[in-house]
């Protein structure tokens, strides 16, 4: 395997883990502001993004290439509101969306084709992880002060299963 795909790989397992440990930062403080479904919405988040580490370490393991996990640095526990939690959880699927696109292009030009169709899963679940971050921002906007539909929200995302 391309030596240089393998690192970048190994560096995205550790992303994926630490938007885990995010996510489940963030579930603790909307559980202690009584939001529970927005916490356990993000729990299912937080199970989410473990999964899609084990994904790319099951390709490099499948790949006989060397798996390395690299400590995880402190998530932010505390958050002015529920918009500025998700915006902040916004900003970092953004993000995650530039690496997984750096990715992708690095395997294209390293001409390592198995790591590019493994990595189009998540071209495509990038899309759809800010659009659904997105939506709840947008709908979070539009609530505003409104005690009543942040609790709709709340129930919304609790009914809603992740």
């Amino acid at each position: 395997m391309n030596e240089k795909v393998r690192d970048a790989l190994n560096a995205q397992i550790g992303r994926e883990l630490q938007a885990e440990h995010i996510y489940l930062a963030m579930s603790i403080w909307f559980e202690r502001e009584d939001l529970p479904g927005f916490a356990g919405w993000l729990r299912a988040q937080a199970a989410e993004e473990r999964e899609h580490a084990f994904r790319i370490m099951k390709h490099l393991e499948d790949r006989d290439a060397r798996v390395e996990l690299d400590g995880l640095e402190k998530p932010t526990a505390d958050f002015e509101s529920p918009l500025a939690a998700m915006k902040t959880a916004l900003q970092h699927e953004k993000k995650v969306t530039g690496h997984i696109d750096d990715l992708y292009s690095l395997a294209r030009g390293e001409g390592d084709h198995p790591a590019e169709v493994m990595l189009q899963w998540f071209v495509d679940e990038q899309v759809e992880e800010e659009k659904t971050f997105g939506l709840i921002v947008g709908q979070l906007e539009r609530i505003g002060d409104s005690g009543a539909g942040l609790m709709v929200l709340d129930r919304d995302l609790g009914s809603s299963g992740g």
